[in-house]
Formats: structure tokens, sequence, C-alpha cells
């Protein structure tokens, strides 16, 4: 398994996480960004710095993930993706999506875009709460606990 992270967005305390979970487990972390990031020197944790551009990361990602890793984004497109190629997606909030929540998930990101589009103000998330990076902390540690124990 490897942890593939849609860095360019992700919130820097969800990467902290990460990054202990990543030394914690010895399980390979790759951000990928558009960007040049800064990241604890590990030999478990490297960053992909891709071009610029419209979903270039989240192809690269796509591209190079395999079977059974696990994706950290917040893209929902990105994670349909994942979850048909048989990975697990995790949102920053902590939702696990699966076959079972992806679709309904997808419907809704396009009304509100279509809401967005026809002039609809939605508003933006919220801000990240303490119980978000609590359900993400514990999504993580079940995924990697389950990982290993089948590895």
């Amino acid at each position: 398994m490897n942890i593939w992270v849609d860095a360019d967005a992700c919130p820097a305390v969800i990467k902290n996480i990460l990054f202990k979970a990543a030394e914690r487990t010895g399980i390979a972390l790759i951000l990928v960004a558009n960007q040049p990031m800064s990241v604890p020197r590990s030999p478990h944790i490297r960053t992909l710095q891709v071009a610029a551009g419209f979903d270039v990361a989240d192809n690269e990602i796509v591209k190079r993930m395999s079977a059974g890793d696990l994706v950290i984004t917040a893209d929902i497109p990105l994670a349909d993706e994942v979850i048909t190629n048989g990975g697990h997606a995790l949102n920053p909030r902590g939702e696990l999506y699966s076959a079972d929540n992806i679709k309904a998930r997808l419907n809704m990101r396009d009304f509100m875009d279509t809401m967005r589009a026809s002039g609809i103000h939605t508003g933006g998330p919220a801000a990240l709460s303490q119980a978000d990076r609590q359900a993400f902390a514990n999504n993580l540690n079940s995924l990697l606990t389950r990982f290993l124990a089948d590895g």
C-alpha cells in the first residue's frame, strides 16, 4: 500500500497527521502537488511535483496508484476514479468514500456546481474542526491497522 495525497489543497494539520502515520507504520507517503513542498526528512515520505493545470495532480495520482492504495483527497471526481480503480479514498474531514456513497456525492457536487453557475451563492466549506481532524485520524488509523494486519 502507498498513501497518495492530493496535496495542493490538503490542510497542513492533515499533512502532519499523515507524516506521523508514515513514520509509525513505514508505509510510503507521496504528496502530489503543482508547487514545491516542505516535508520532514524520512525514507517513507516524498513529494512529486507536477505541472500546473486543471486536474494534473489528480491525473498523475490515478496513473500511478495501484489497487489497494489509499488516496487522501477532497476532490470527489478523483475519489470516484480511485474507487473505480480499486483504491481507497479518504476525505481530509474524515469521510471514507466508498462505492456505496461516491455516486451520491458526485450528484450533490454537480448540483451545487449548477447552482453556483446560475448565480446562487452557496458558501464555502466550513473550517476544519477538531471533530473533523479526529474523524480523519480515526479512519486513517483504522485503514492502516487493517492493511498492516492483512500484510
